[in-house]
């Protein structure tokens, strides 16, 4: 979920999640946890066939029954391409020049890092 859409909303097999702790993969049945997220992609297996959702920060809630991601910004990555995909990357560039902290600038680097494996 992002403050504009519901961008997936299914069974999956299981979520592959950067959070800020590391990334980790839940499954059905998967102990309850709250991690913040990093910026970057979330893969989802969804019977079989995977799907990528590019986030830019957020929270991750697990439950033994369901993942609920709350991002800042969310986009399908296979949708994210041209002037869209360009116009989220210069806003990452120019948080990333911006920054005054390392931390700001390490979350702002993950964010074109991921951007540019999306644009590959």
């Amino acid at each position: 979920v992002s403050p504009e859409r519901i961008l997936m909303s299914e069974d999956a097999d299981q979520a592959i999640i950067n959070g800020t702790e590391g990334q980790f993969t839940v499954l059905a049945g998967h102990s309850p946890m709250i991690s913040t997220l990093l910026p970057g992609l979330i893969e989802v297996t969804v019977k079989g066939k995977s799907r990528r959702v590019f986030v830019r920060g957020g929270f991750a809630e697990v439950d033994p029954e369901r993942l609920t991601v709350l991002a800042e910004q969310a986009f399908d990555a296979d949708e994210l391409k041209g002037e869209q995909l360009a116009g989220v990357m210069q806003a990452a560039e120019g948080q990333l020049a911006a920054a005054t902290s390392d931390e700001a600038r390490r979350l702002a680097q993950a964010a074109v890092d991921a951007l540019k494996a999306i644009a590959r």
